[in-house]
């Protein structure tokens, strides 16, 4: 284990605490120099195996965890879904070369809060892990396209699609598509003049009328019928 970095938090506000987990040290290294440049964030520990992770993460307590999902003694999906059982339970952002549509749905089963490639800038990845480190979700765009194949299922799923945003009140289609450009509840509830309860209940009645459990999938069926609304 590395110590970790000095802080370098703004006067009179609390960086977000974040746990690197990656088995390739080099990796590590090349993240706590770019997250280093940025005062909102703090890191505090690293780990290289599934273990190891789980065990920092108990001990350090976390908000975010950077989480690569291949590590030589578990899956990191597992260690996702195992944080995500904590009370409470830090945000998960997945960093991994993968964007197969199979990893990307089991990394959103498990509770996955961003999911982004290993291409991405160094200041994507800061503004990703204060973004869900607000309650936000984030996912890479060529994610989001794997994704919106995946729910696409031909002209039928698109209609299906369709017909089930038709359920949706004026009201709730637009928290949807606020959701959608990204914004946390907070930032929602500031921009419709809503509470942060109201939007949670609202997100709740939308993923009802959806048929989904997550802010990601909400967000990849809303895209995939605004992006094709002629079809």
């Amino acid at each position: 284990m590395m110590p970790p970095s000095p802080s370098h938090e703004p006067p009179g506000r609390t960086p977000i605490r974040v746990l690197l987990v990656d088995d390739h040290h080099i990796v590590r290294i090349g993240l706590r120099a770019v997250l280093a440049e940025d005062a909102r964030i703090r890191i505090v520990g690293e780990a290289s195996t599934a273990a190891a992770a789980m065990t920092e993460a108990v001990r350090l307590k976390p908000t975010v965890v950077l989480l690569d999902l291949r590590l030589p003694d578990r899956s990191g999906l597992e260690v996702c879904r195992q944080l995500k059982q904590h009370t409470p339970s830090p945000s998960v952002l997945c960093l991994t070369s993968f964007a197969d549509d199979h990893t990307i749905l089991a990394a959103i089963e498990a509770g996955a809060d961003g999911y982004l490639l290993k291409e991405v800038d160094g200041p994507n990845i800061g503004d990703a892990i204060v973004t869900i480190a607000r309650g936000g979700s984030v996912m890479d765009p060529r994610v989001t396209r794997s994704m919106i194949g995946v729910v696409r299922g031909g002209d039928g799923g698109l209609k299906e699609i369709r017909r089930k945003i038709t359920l949706l009140s004026p009201q709730e289609t637009r928290v949807l598509s606020t959701v959608a450009r990204g914004k946390t509840n907070k930032e929602v509830a500031e921009i419709l003049g809503l509470g942060e309860g109201t939007v949670r209940n609202y997100l709740a009645t939308v993923f009802q009328k959806l048929g989904v459990s997550r802010r990601a999938e909400a967000v990849a069926l809303w895209v995939r019928a605004q992006s094709h609304p002629e079809e």
